[in-house]
């Protein structure tokens, strides 16, 4: 079945700001995911740690969104399925923390850090206002496609 992805070698997914049944990360998600299936997703990858972090927060598998996805699914059909078949069932002022938790986190360790500090430094070496992940990614999707940091 062909489904509508968008091809992200020409275009950035949606930020992971952007939120879809309340959830942050999803909608990136989903659209790293159809790209994935038409093999349109470049240097972005589906399932990867940041996906992972909603798919436990749901009790979903990527592997289980991904077979919805390539059947053509909609964003609200998908959401609909994760919250028909989600392990962790979560009540809107729990997804609402959670997210706001996940838009404002920032690297915790040394290690983490010292990584996070690397990529901000190769994406916008001037920036010193890059302080989480979610604005490191933004920035990162931004000069990618030919924005200047």
């Amino acid at each position: 079945m062909a489904i509508s992805a968008p091809d992200l070698t020409q275009r950035a997914p949606r930020s992971p700001r952007v939120r879809l049944g309340g959830y942050v990360i999803l909608a990136r998600a989903l659209d790293k995911g159809r790209a994935t299936i038409a093999g349109k997703n470049g240097e972005y990858h589906y399932d990867c740690p940041l996906d992972n972090m909603f798919f436990d927060f749901v009790g979903v598998k990527g592997a289980q969104v991904k077979k919805e996805l390539a059947k053509g699914k909609s964003d609200s059909e998908i959401l609909a399925w994760i919250e028909k078949n989600a392990k962790h069932h979560r009540c809107a002022a729990t997804i609402h923390v959670w997210s706001c938790l996940m838009e404002n986190r920032v690297p915790t360790s040394v290690g983490m850090r010292e990584y996070f500090n690397e990529l901000c430094k190769n994406v916008a070496p001037k920036r010193e206002d890059i302080g989480t992940w979610f604005e490191m990614l933004d920035v990162d999707d931004y000069v990618t496609f030919g924005g200047k940091p």
